[in-house]
């Protein structure tokens, strides 16, 4: 009797690589999503928390502070402690829309690192917390009548600063623990655009009135002086 050959069973390996890649698309979609529900940790942030308020500490009058700064022509350093305290102290915040009912702001957060600063909408949704985010960086340059160029950049640097390529790849910001890149924040802008406006003259003195503007590791330092207190690079140059 001839023995039957048993038929191996069909199946294309481009409908399993598809497969596959939809299985990771999905996981890859499950994780992004249960990221951005949890909210990023705030125990860092300087000027913030229980421990804060029972101190009673109190941030100076940010307007009259940088007003002098400016006119008196003396550099000047804020912490992000005093900065987020001047936020507490000042920030009138309110949901409005179909959201109000269920939706609270508990207040506007800035985190000061090396090169760039990460300003934090905080809030409340239906008694979660919930955190969004932003990076800055400062760029500034002479132009070649010698005048400080001042350019605020929406975004915390590349992803892979190692790669050559990678400079249209940014990161934007944090939507709860999940780093998102730029193009992401056309979400959140209408929520910073009235922080803006709620800020328009601090940001005026603190960003177009001054030489010198450094973000570092918990401290903005501002220069109002035409040399900032040092060489300036030649025309063209960024410092």
């Amino acid at each position: 009797m001839a023995e039957e050959k048993q038929e191996k069973p069909r199946g294309s390996c481009l409908g399993k690589l598809v497969a596959l890649i939809s299985f990771a698309g999905v996981a890859g979609l499950g994780a992004a999503v249960f990221f951005i529900s949890q909210p990023q940790d705030l125990s860092d942030l300087k000027g913030i928390g229980p421990a804060t308020a029972l101190n009673g500490a109190r941030a100076r009058d940010l307007k009259e502070v940088l007003k002098n700064a400016v006119d008196r022509g003396y550099p000047l350093t804020l912490t992000e402690e005093e900065i987020n305290l001047y936020l507490k102290q000042s920030l009138a915040a309110k949901q409005g829309g179909l959201l109000e009912e269920s939706v609270k702001i508990e207040g506007v957060r800035v985190r000061l690192e090396e090169g760039r600063a990460e300003i934090i909408i905080e809030r409340s949704v239906m008694g979660r917390p919930v955190t969004v985010s932003m990076y800055v960086r400062v760029v500034q340059e002479l132009d070649i009548q010698g005048r400080t160029k001042t350019m605020v950049m929406r975004d915390g640097g590349q992803y892979f600063p190692q790669l050559q390529r990678s400079e249209r790849l940014v990161k934007g910001g944090r939507f709860g623990k999940l780093v998102v890149p730029q193009g992401f924040l056309i979400l959140v802008l209408p929520s910073y655009r009235k922080l803006a406006e709620a800020y328009q003259y601090e940001l005026q003195q603190g960003f177009e009135e001054m030489s010198r503007i450094t973000l570092a590791d918990g401290k903005l330092i501002l220069d109002p002086r035409a040399d900032g207190g040092s060489a300036l690079p030649r025309a063209g140059e960024t410092f």
